[in-house]
């Protein structure tokens, strides 16, 4: 990836989305989509910005770029149009998170073709990032979310990269139409689940009383996961905390077994109190024994080379000698 293509390729989508923004009437966001579909599909749908669009259009796509490139790019058009009009839930997993659950996932799969499955995919930054890093000849995505906008990004950020995943704008906590897959990642949406009637299909419905959407989530997961499938999650902190009466930890002991919770540096989070874990858990089946020893480690600030390479070496090094 080269730092100077990536500013180009942002400086494109940038400036398009705000022409887009201003002769519409629309979001940034909203904007964006429309450039990168554009981008996409060769064409200039506002017809009035055709000289000063298609110059920048037929100056997107170059043979030096890369998918990683593309991505890098779009999440930093698409955090410029969450900060100027901040939602919940439109939020953008950390660009090193992305990197290391990339990395993960990587080592996990080596080159063998997978599946995979991220229910609450948001605008695809996570799940592009990990297709990115892959070493698979084929891997065949799935993504789901309910919210309009985020889908949307999702599904321009893929065309841009010339990834092909299959995306469904729906709640990730309904039915989704796809067979089990290998891997089931997620940053976790977290909070109270408001439809009560979908929350009592699950087993984790009602923990202390309430439907929380994380408990949900990680359940959904492992439902679409297939036997020894891999499920790794960006988590609350505070999720085997809230599990006061252990449900959730008698629900894992049924179906799953956890094989590694690394803590993130608290220096990546605003609030403390939002501070998040990366969970990585293996779904039960007839060839799955337990690890020797899971890997639970509080992970060193990201901006200390050292402490990182030295954390990296030995993530990769547990990597190596697992037992299964």
């Amino acid at each position: 990836m080269q730092t100077s293509l990536v500013s180009d390729l942002f400086s494109i989508l940038d400036r398009s989305a705000l022409l887009l923004q201003n002769k519409s009437h629309i979001s940034y966001l909203e904007g964006l989509c429309r450039a990168g579909e554009d981008i996409y599909n060769d064409t200039v749908s506002e017809g009035a910005l055709s000289d000063q669009l298609r110059p920048l259009y037929a100056s997107f796509f170059r043979e030096q770029m890369t998918a990683e490139d593309v991505r890098r790019a779009f999440q930093l058009a698409a955090l410029k149009g969450m900060k100027a009009d901040p939602k919940p839930g439109h939020e953008m997993t950390p660009d090193a998170l992305v990197m290391l659950i990339g990395h993960i996932v990587a080592l996990l799969a080596e080159q063998a073709p997978f599946t995979i499955l991220d229910p609450a995919v948001g605008t695809g930054n996570l799940l592009t990032g990990i297709l990115n890093q892959t070493k698979a000849d084929h891997v065949e995505a799935y993504g789901a979310d309910t919210d309009d906008l985020l889908i949307k990004l999702a599904y321009t950020n893929a065309n841009l990269q010339q990834k092909d995943i299959h995306l469904f704008h729906q709640d990730g906590l309904k039915p989704i139409l796809t067979e089990p897959t290998d891997f089931a990642v997620c940053d976790v949406p977290i909070g109270y689940y408001p439809d009560q009637e979908t929350a009592e299909s699950y087993e984790l419905n009602g923990i202390n009383g309430k439907a929380y959407t994380h408990f949900l989530f990680i359940e959904q997961g492992l439902k679409y996961l297939k036997e020894a499938g891999y499920l790794l999650y960006l988590i609350p902190n505070r999720l085997f905390a809230d599990d006061r009466e252990r449900r959730f930890h008698d629900f894992l002991q049924k179906h799953a077994i956890i094989l590694a919770l690394l803590q993130l540096p608290l220096s990546l989070f605003k609030d403390g109190k939002a501070a998040k874990s990366i969970l990585l858990m293996q779904k039960k089946g007839q060839n799955v024994t337990p690890h020797k020893q899971a890997l639970l480690a509080e992970m060193p600030d990201f901006m200390d080379e050292q402490a990182m390479r030295g954390f990296m070496a030995q993530l990769d090094r547990w990597f190596a000698g697992r037992s299964v």
